[in-house]
């Protein structure tokens, strides 16, 4: 996650110097992409090996008084 916290320090740093753009050398990016890619994987893993939870309501009318 080095990269990832990089990237989000660089970005707050430009937004204080309002700058409109944010440079990365292609290493970095590099970083960035596979630390990403990874927390995708992760994620698309961890979504598959959860059941999806079933929530069952029965509601039930009765006269009002």
């Amino acid at each position: 996650m080095v990269h990832v916290k990089r990237y989000l320090d660089k970005v707050s740093i430009q937004e204080s110097k309002k700058s409109k753009d944010v440079v990365l050398p292609i290493d970095e990016a590099r970083g960035l992409r596979d630390e990403i890619a990874k927390l995708l994987s992760d994620l698309y893993v961890d979504s598959k090996e959860k059941p999806e939870e079933v929530i069952n309501l029965e509601i039930r009318g009765r006269g009002f008084k």
